[in-house]
């Protein structure tokens, strides 16, 4: 399982990259939007920092501007996973993108018959949005489930990455299930590291150690 952080924060990205377990990093423009910075300089940015894939989304809707923006995106760095919408217009851009060895993310995928036709599109990898279907009442990890199951079945190549995370809980079930990545905003992260009875523990370890002081 690869944990990705979905974020533009360079401060955030930055704090993570030294724990050495962050393997790489999603955007939107919705993230970009919030640092006030180009997608240019912040992917180059970014890039100084994690040696692993970054997503970096096409703004356009039809077919011929993807294409020229996902050509524009991916010359930023090699590292650069070019995002495009689960559209018809998308799938073709995928499929040429792809062609020209241009590593691909297709987003905001909310069905098992979405992502098979990126799968079939060349995507290298689709994000299933886990956190916006349980929104509705439906249930986001069991569309991680019957993605894993049938890209099993045919052999699919593209990797699943579960996003739209809400809670850890979102991270320990893809893991269980099978997602090759879960993409997190910093709060979910912070999130994996604690658990009351490490608290607990070190709080005994250091009073039994101040015991331990006051003898000597």
């Amino acid at each position: 399982m690869n944990f990705f952080l979905d974020t533009a924060n360079l401060n955030e990205i930055k704090k993570y990259a030294e724990m050495g377990i962050v393997d790489g990093i999603t955007t939107n423009p919705s993230l970009i939007a919030k640092e006030s910075v180009s997608l240019e300089k912040r992917i180059k940015e970014i890039a100084e920092v994690i040696d692993g894939p970054i997503s970096a989304e096409v703004i356009a809707t039809d077919f011929e501007n993807m294409v020229k923006e996902g050509r524009r995106n991916a010359s930023w760095h090699k590292n650069v996973y070019v995002k495009l919408p689960m559209t018809p217009d998308g799938l073709r851009a995928c499929k040429v993108l792809t062609a020209e060895g241009i590593y691909t993310n297709i987003t905001l995928v909310f069905s098992l018959s979405q992502a098979v036709m990126a799968a079939k599109a060349g995507a290298t990898l689709v994000s299933p949005f886990v956190g916006r279907l349980d929104d509705i009442s439906e249930n986001g990890m069991q569309l991680i489930e019957d993605i894993r199951t049938v890209f099993d079945n045919y052999d699919f190549k593209t990797k699943i990455l579960a996003a739209s995370i809400r809670h850890p809980m979102h991270v320990t079930e893809a893991m269980k299930i099978g997602a090759d990545i879960a993409t997190m905003p910093a709060s979910v992260f912070d999130q994996l590291f604690k658990h009351p009875l490490t608290d607990i523990g070190i709080k005994k370890f250091l009073d039994d150690w101040e015991k331990v002081k006051s003898i000597q």
